[in-house]
């Protein structure tokens, strides 16, 4: 069995959608379409995510940068390059399940981070 470092955000399913801003995410990096990253509204930044497609099988790993979504249902929003590898783009959403695969090293999960 797996030790959980992260035992209060256990994996899940639920809805996802995709987004391609460039403003800056809650992280304090710029958002890049292109990379492989995710919004969650409670992961730590930098923990690497599984999320799976439930209607194709397919999947991608994912890095939290972002807060979100903030879309009553919905459980986790991922970059639209990320979108592309689950086949989710045409459709905008998708039924997906998730799971931590690397619990990464930034504790900070909120409002107010400064990196040093």
């Amino acid at each position: 069995m797996l030790g959980s470092a992260s035992a209060q955000a256990a994996p899940g399913c639920g809805h996802a959608s995709w987004y391609a801003l460039t403003s800056k995410t809650a992280s304090g990096e710029r958002m890049n379409p292109a990379h492989l990253t995710a919004a969650h509204r409670s992961l730590p930044f930098g923990t690497k995510v599984k999320v799976t497609n439930k209607r194709n099988g397919k999947s991608v790993i994912v890095r939290i940068n972002d807060r979100g979504p903030f879309i009553k249902g919905r459980v986790i929003d991922v970059s639209k390059a990320a979108a592309q590898n689950i086949g989710m783009v045409r459709s905008g959403t998708a039924q997906v399940c998730y799971q931590i695969v690397d619990a990464g090293t930034r504790k900070v999960s909120g409002k107010g981070l400064k990196d040093g």
